[in-house]
């Protein structure tokens, strides 16, 4: 039995950077084994993204189709069809046998994503909720988020050659502090 607020099992779509508890049992979908992955119980090889039809929303907040560049490889499957599959298994199927019944399905219920780059009609009505709800910025400049450009994602991240780029790059900013 797990601790109080523990999870029994954590479903990783894609999600590399998440702290787990010891206990809980790890189900991953991914295409390049970083650290969700190694710590997984169970590993279904999803599609990367080039070879998956797929709609993305930007930071700016507008929907962007992409078409599938080639198949993948192996017994890798696009994530929904791999999440399609095991609604059967466990006796909840859900309604879509296709990547269009599930757009369908996908822009009946969240109609603004239909409106390729578009942001959404709502956005300044949004942010203005969201200032609304208070809170106070700090007086410090913006800094990024990114540590290291070159291991932003899973893939960078089993990339060797990005690793080598990231080392020239720590090379360079410390010899730039030091001159």
């Amino acid at each position: 039995m797990a601790a109080p607020g523990a999870l029994d099992v954590i479903f990783l779509l894609g999600a590399d950077e998440t702290d787990i508890a010891p206990g809980a049992f790890v189900i991953y979908i991914g295409t390049h084994g970083d650290r969700g992955a190694q710590r997984a119980d169970v590993i279904l090889p999803g599609a990367a993204y080039p070879e998956k039809s797929a709609i993305y929303v930007n930071t700016e907040g507008r929907p962007q189709m992409a078409g599938r560049a080639s198949f993948p490889p192996g017994e890798a499957r696009e994530d929904w069809a791999i999440l399609r599959a095991l609604s059967d298994v466990l006796g909840r199927r859900l309604p879509y046998d296709s990547v269009g019944a599930l757009r369908r399905a996908l822009f009946k219920a969240h109609p603004h994503l239909q409106r390729m780059e578009l942001s959404s009609s709502d956005a300044a009505a949004e942010i203005a909720a969201l200032a609304a709800r208070g809170g106070t910025p700090e007086n410090t400049p913006f800094a990024s988020a990114v540590e290291d450009f070159y291991f932003t994602n899973a893939i960078a991240r089993s990339s060797a050659i990005m690793a080598e780029c990231s080392v020239i790059a720590e090379d360079r900013g410390t010899l730039r502090a030091a001159e």
